[in-house]
C-alpha cells in the first residue's frame, strides 16, 4: 500500500497548489518555483516513476526503498540523498522508522516509512516564510531535520522519567526481577537510540561544511542550532546509559552484599552450634573412664559451661557483625 501525500508546488509568493506526480518534471529545474514531494511507503513502481520524472539516480531509489539503513548523506551529481531515522512513542513504547529525503535544486521529496512523522509542522513554517525563510530546499531542510531531532526529546524525557523510577525503587530496598527487566529495556532502548541519534551529528555538520549552497551565511546558525540539539541529545544518551549501567552494576553488588551476609550469619550460628554438638557428642561416646560421670554436680556443670560458651561466642559474633 502507497500514498502520495502530497505533490506541491510553490510558486514566489503564491499560495501552494497541488499538482500531479506526472507534472512535476515541468517545474524541475524552473527557479521560480519549489517542489515539496511526501510519500508514505511508497511502492517500488511508484519510486521508480518519481526517479523519471525528477532524473534520480537507481541506487538512491534503492537505498529510499530499504529500510534498517544507517543515518547518512550522500552527494548523486546535482542532488543530494539522506537517510535518517525518526522516532515517536506510541502508548508509551518506542518506535523507530525511517525517513529518506532526496534535495535538489528546486525540490525535496520526503520518503516516510510506517510511523514516521507527517511534518505538518515543517510544511506551515515553509507555507508562511517568516524570519527571513523561502520557499526552497535549504529552508525546506532545516525544517525537517529540525523536526526530526525535535522528535527526540519526548522520548528521552520519557527515558529519563522511568529510569528515576526505577532508581527511586533501587535505592528504597531493590528491584524486582520484573523491574530488573524494566531496566534492562530501558538500557537496550538508549542504545537503540543513540545509534539512530549520532549519526544525525556528522549529517548536519556535513552539511554545514560541505554544502554551503544549502548551509547558507543566512541559515548556518539555524543548521548548526538542529547539530547543538543532535550533539546535547547524545550527551543525554549517554548519561542516561551510564547511569543505567551503574544501577545495574549497583543491583548486583548489593545482591552480592546480600548473600554474603546471610552467608556470615548462617557461619556464626553453625560456630555456636558447634559448641554444644561437640560437648554433648563426646558424652554420647560412651567412655567407661569418665571422672566428671561420677561427680554430683557434673551435669549442671556441662550444660552451664555449654550455654556459657555459646553465649560469649554469640556476643563475640554480635559485635564483629556476623550474626
Amino acid at each position: 500500500m502507497h500514498d502520495v501525500t502530497q505533490c506541491l508546488v510553490y510558486r514566489d509568493t503564491q499560495t501552494p497548489h497541488e499538482i500531479a506526480l506526472n507534472a512535476v518534471s515541468e517545474f524541475v529545474g524552473d527557479p521560480k518555483s519549489f517542489i515539496w514531494i511526501d510519500m508514505q511507503t511508497p511502492s517500488s513502481e511508484l519510486l521508480v516513476k518519481l526517479g523519471e520524472e525528477l532524473g534520480l539516480h537507481e541506487l538512491a531509489l534503492e537505498d529510499a526503498l530499504t529500510t534498517h539503513q544507517r543515518p547518512k548523506l550522500e552527494e548523486y551529481g546535482d542532488y543530494l540523498f539522506i537517510s535518517s531515522k525518526t522516532a515517536a512513542l506510541l502508548e508509551s513504547h518506542m518506535l523507530l522508522d525511517e525517513m529518506h529525503l532526496f534535495i535538489g535544486t528546486n525540490f525535496i521529496v520526503i520518503i516516510r516509512h510506517r510511523h514516521g512523522p507527517d511534518l505538518m509542522r515543517a510544511r506551515a513554517r515553509l507555507t508562511r516564510q517568516r524570519n527571513g525563510f523561502k520557499a526552497d530546499r535549504a529552508s525546506a531542510l532545516y525544517f525537517i531535520l529540525d523536526e526530526i531531532i525535535d522528535h527526540y526529546q519526548p522520548i528521552i524525557t520519557q527515558m529519563q522519567d522511568r529510569f528515576r523510577t526505577l532508581e527511586e525503587l533501587l535505592l528504597l530496598g531493590g528491584l524486582a526481577r520484573q523491574e530488573l527487566e524494566s531496566l534492562y529495556n530501558i538500557k537496550r532502548e538508549l542504545t537503540i537510540l543513540r545509534e539512530a541519534v549520532d549519526p544525525m551529528q556528522t549529517v548536519v555538520l556535513d552539511l554545514i561544511r560541505l554544502h554551503p549552497d544549502i548551509a547558507t551565511k543566512d541559515l548556518k546558525v539555524y543548521f548548526r542550532d538542529v547539530y547543538d540539539h543532535a550533539l546535547r541529545a547524545v550527551s543525554t544518551l549517554d548519561l542516561l546509559r551510564a547511569s543505567a549501567s551503574d544501577a545495574m552494576q549497583f543491583h548486583m553488588a548489593t545482591l552480592t552484599l546480600r548473600q554474603n551476609e546471610s552467608v556470615q550469619k548462617l557461619a556464626g550460628w553453625g560456630a555456636i552450634l558447634a559448641v554444644p554438638t561437640v560437648i554433648f557428642s563426646l558424652y554420647g561416646m560412651n567412655f567407661k573412664n569418665m571422672p566428671e560421670l561420677d561427680w554430683p554436680w557434673a551435669y549442671h556443670a556441662v550444660v552451664l559451661g555449654t550455654l556459657m560458651g555459646g553465649y560469649w561466642l554469640y556476643r563475640r559474633l554480635k559485635k564483629r557483625g556476623w550474626i
